[in-house]
């Protein structure tokens, strides 16, 4: 079995594969002031509650961007499932030619998503990760991680507006029931839903113009089922691809 950890800003994703069949899967708080046995013990309960067992792990492959939790992530592989990690690193062979100026500035989960597009849907592909920053991630027809583009997530939006303002309240982020609110929490919705479809399209419109129209779009993250469904150009979901990214970049170096 393989144990897949995905280690964002906001949300920490883990997989367990069976083979190539995702067989359990949580979404959980990063938290930056865990240590390796914190992780070890809150992993081996996860694994408790599914019924699956830790003793039939042989490989853990991580995709981290929040540097200060590596060295305790590293530090509870071989102590609580008797494997080193596999960090993935962009600069390094993913199956991918890596286009860009500096590879090693490229977040792991952006080329995670590349590879796991590439090897699902071909190319030329656009990977939209609504996370605590919205990425684009461009993949062409021959299997080059081209770069992309990069912008603050609606989260951030949302918290960087409340912390400004004396009277706007926080809200979630919902479709809203009608364009035009006729309360304060309504216009706030309205605002941030249709603010970021119109952001989110009018990024995927320029693409598709460069790119090319047959290109496919796919979205994940937590946000992805609630930006495709009103978006005119994101009609793929797939809320486990980052999580398969990391089980085929484990599967090409362990046949490697």
């Amino acid at each position: 079995m393989l144990l897949a950890l995905d280690v964002g800003n906001t949300n920490l994703t883990i997989g367990v594969f069976d083979d190539a069949r995702l067989v359990a899967q949580w979404r959980l708080r990063t938290v930056h002031e865990q240590t390796a046995d914190e992780w070890g013990i809150l992993l081996r309960n996860l694994f408790a509650l599914s019924g699956h067992d830790t003793a039939k792990v042989d490989g853990v492959v991580i995709s981290s961007v929040v540097p200060p939790l590596d060295p305790s992530l590293a530090a509870m592989a071989p102590r609580y499932f008797n494997c080193e990690a596999m960090f993935v690193n962009p600069a390094k062979d993913t199956g991918l030619v890596i286009k860009v100026d500096n590879p090693s500035e490229v977040g792991a989960d952006r080329v995670v998503n590349a590879v796991a597009a590439f090897h699902k849907y071909g190319g030329p592909s656009v990977v939209v990760d609504l996370g605590t920053a919205v990425n684009f991630d461009v993949v062409s027809a021959q299997g080059e991680y081209l770069g992309g583009v990069i912008t603050a997530g609606v989260g951030i939006s949302i918290a960087a507006l409340f912390s400004k303002t004396a009277r706007l309240p926080m809200v979630a982020f919902r479709e809203p029931d009608k364009l035009i609110g006729t309360n304060t929490i309504a216009c706030l919705q309205s605002g941030f839903y249709y603010g970021a479809l119109g952001m989110i399209d009018g990024i995927a419109e320029r693409l598709l113009a460069q790119l090319g129209t047959k290109t496919k779009m796919i979205a994940t993250g937590g946000q992805a089922a609630l930006i495709a469904r009103g978006s005119k150009y994101i009609k793929q979901i797939d809320e486990h691809l980052t999580l398969e990214g990391l089980r085929l970049i484990w599967d090409r170096k362990r046949r490697a």
